[in-house]
């Protein structure tokens, strides 16, 4: 594949509208096996997403054009997916299993499109909502967030020369690069792209996968944006997300139900997926809570996916929980990716060496770090924490705890009542940066 001259490309846009969605199928791979369980196990159920900036320096309406987002938005909503794509995810082989779609399923997804939005501006923010059916604003997540973090950067570097473009991008591709010899150098290492969500831009995220795979080689074992992988002929890697509790635990009629949710979304799961797609996520309402109440079963899984606790501290919670299980750790899979970089990498991957099997996700410092990078300072090109999570389901508010006492999510008194049924341990206090 020809290697694309970026700075150029951002320098003359060519056209009217130059989208940043370009296909149903950039977005992450466990969206699409998510859907395929909320399509056969809740088709009724309707569900809100909506957006959310932690990072409360930065008021996105002062920076990003309300109609180009609208412009974007109502753009993603005219894309369908191709018959190159659908006969690709009839045919591909995914986590070693071939046909992971059902047949029905697919019928479905060719028809598929993404619902309309409620967009409005309030004391400098943006209020971006998806409501209707949840298989169809499950969809939302993904996309709203990658156009809007590509608008921003746009905005970012908007007037400036083309030289100073091409030395921008030149010193974040050295940075990048410096980071992969790093990484390198670490045996056995396991890593894969996670950077989707909160990437610069969709060219940037291509070309960051580029040159991992051709740094890291056999390490990179793959991307969790589905058209990348496609294109690049990567393994999709991805699991499950905090929606599928959330919705779940909103929707429960007693204390006991809720406590439940967590559990019962994995009992679905399971029904679907097998093997390595095995991977729990135990922190949407806390992991010790989790682990307190988690069915033995789970210990025969394949491994955690520990996302909100700083990562040594939550990998050893679920190693001392397998052993206490009788299961011997070296067996399993911790797969770490929250706010991860080299340096957070580095210390995980040494620490547990030896002690259980490791994957990292690398997100948002893989696809988005211009620190240092802009010739002239420039705030407006750093990452932010921008999600976009359920809301509400079926007009029941949901609520996500979370390991961080900063991520939690919710009515505060909501999450009043979730923290007396799950309880309060092991929640901390830590900035959320990305």
């Amino acid at each position: 594949m020809a290697q694309l001259d970026i700075a150029q490309r951002v320098y003359n846009h060519a056209w009217k509208l130059d989208p940043i969605v370009r296909s149903l199928l950039d977005t992450d791979f466990y969206k699409l096996l998510m859907l395929q369980m909320i399509w056969a196990r809740h088709p009724d159920v309707r569900a809100t997403f909506s957006l959310l900036n932690r990072t409360r320096r930065i008021r996105l309406a002062d920076t990003i054009d309300q109609k180009a987002l609208r412009d974007q938005l109502d753009h993603a909503r005219t894309i369908r997916f191709t018959k190159k794509e659908m006969i690709w995810l009839a045919g591909n082989s995914f986590y070693g299993r071939k046909q992971i779609f059902s047949p029905e399923f697919l019928a479905w997804l060719e028809r598929f499109e993404l619902p309309d939005y409620d967009l409005h501006k309030e004391d400098g923010e943006f209020v971006l909502e998806f409501p209707g059916l949840w298989t169809h604003t499950s969809m939302w997540e993904i996309p709203a967030l990658a156009i809007i973090n590509e608008l921003r950067s746009r905005a970012a570097l908007k007037g400036l020369g083309r030289f100073t473009l091409d030395v921008l991008y030149a010193r974040a591709k050295a940075k990048l690069w410096s980071k992969v010899e790093r990484l390198a150098k670490l045996p056995d290492l396991k890593i894969s792209d996670f950077g989707t969500r909160r990437r610069h831009s969709f060219l940037w995220q291509r070309w960051c996968v580029e040159a991992l795979k051709e740094g890291l080689s056999d390490a990179l074992i793959g991307t969790s944006n589905v058209l990348l992988a496609m294109d690049t002929d990567m393994e999709a890697i991805g699991t499950n997300a905090h929606e599928l509790p959330m919705v779940l635990a909103a929707l429960a009629t007693s204390d006991e139900e809720l406590r439940q949710a967590p559990y019962r979304v994995l009992q679905d799961w399971k029904k679907f997926y097998g093997g390595n797609l095995l991977i729990v996520l135990p922190d949407t309402f806390g992991t010790p809570s989790f682990l307190r109440y988690a069915p033995d079963w789970i210990a025969d899984w394949t491994g955690f996916r520990p996302d909100s606790a700083p990562p040594i501290e939550g990998g050893e919670m679920i190693i001392d929980w397998w052993r206490a299980k009788g299961q011997n750790p070296q067996d399993k899979l911790l797969v770490f990716s929250d706010a991860l970089d080299v340096d957070t990498i580095e210390r995980t991957y040494q620490h547990f060496r030896g002690k259980a099997r490791m994957s990292f996700g690398w997100g948002t410092n893989l696809t988005n770090d211009f620190a240092g990078c802009a010739p002239h300072p420039n705030d407006q090109l750093g990452a932010i924490s921008l999600v976009c999570k359920v809301k509400e389901a079926n007009g029941r508010p949901a609520v996500k705890l979370s390991d961080s006492i900063n991520k939690a999510m919710g009515l505060p008194s909501e999450i009043k009542r979730y923290l007396s049924v799950f309880g309060t341990e092991g929640r901390v206090e830590q900035p959320v940066l990305i």
